[in-house]
C-alpha cells in the first residue's frame, strides 16, 4: 500500500510540475538525494536510512513544495516515511538559500511490535548550496524535528544530508 501511495504521489507531483513549467520557463525542479539520521525524543533509540525526494518551485521567491519518500532503520524495526512539506525560500546568495518548512508526513512502521500507520508533522530547516549561480548540482543539510499523532506521540530531531540535482 505505501509503495502504490507513494507512486501516485509522485505522479502526481511530477503533473504538477509539468503544468508549472508549461505557465513559467523559469520554474525548476530539484532531485534531493541523500541520507538521514533520527533521534528519538526524550533519550530514545536512533534510525539512519536513505533518503529521496523531489522540490519544485509552484510560487518563485514564495513557495517550494517537497515530497519524499524513505525508510528509517533503527530499534528493530523499519519506518517508511513519506512526507510532503511547503517552505518559504529566501535566497543568501547566488549560491546559497535557506528555506523553513512545516508539513504533514505518513509513517509507515514495519516490525518491532508497531505495526499500525500513523500520521504525524514534521518542521525543519533547508540549507542549499549550490556549486554555481545556475543551481545545476548542489548539497544540502536540512535539520528537522517530527511529531508522530499515532499511539505514543512519538518525537523525533532528525538531519538529513545530501546532494542536490537540478531537473530542467
Amino acid at each position: 500500500m505505501i509503495k502504490r501511495a507513494t507512486i501516485v504521489g509522485l505522479i502526481g507531483v511530477l503533473s504538477l510540475l509539468s503544468a508549472a513549467q508549461a505557465e513559467d520557463k523559469d520554474a525548476d525542479a530539484e532531485l534531493e538525494i541523500g541520507g538521514v539520521a533520527q533521534w528519538g525524543l526524550p533519550g530514545g533509540g536512533a534510525s539512519y536510512g536513505p533518503s529521496v525526494a523531489l522540490e519544485f518551485t509552484p510560487i518563485p521567491h514564495w513557495l517550494e513544495v517537497e515530497v519524499g519518500v524513505g525508510p528509517q532503520f533503527g530499534g528493530g524495526r523499519t519506518v517508511w516515511d513519506t512526507e510532503f512539506v511547503l517552505k518559504k525560500p529566501f535566497t543568501l546568495s547566488d549560491t546559497v538559500e535557506f528555506m523553513i518548512g512545516v508539513g504533514p508526513e505518513w509513517l509507515h512502521p514495519v516490525g518491532g511490535g508497531k505495526n499500525a500507520d500513523s500520521a504525524g508533522g514534521e518542521a525543519l530547516l533547508d540549507f542549499q548550496f549550490w556549486a554555481s549561480p545556475e543551481h545545476k548540482f548542489g548539497w544540502f543539510i536540512e535539520p528537522s524535528y517530527g511529531y508522530d499523532f499515532g499511539r505514543g506521540h512519538e518525537q523525533d530531531l532528525g538531519v538529513t544530508v545530501g546532494v542536490l540535482i537540478a531537473i530542467p
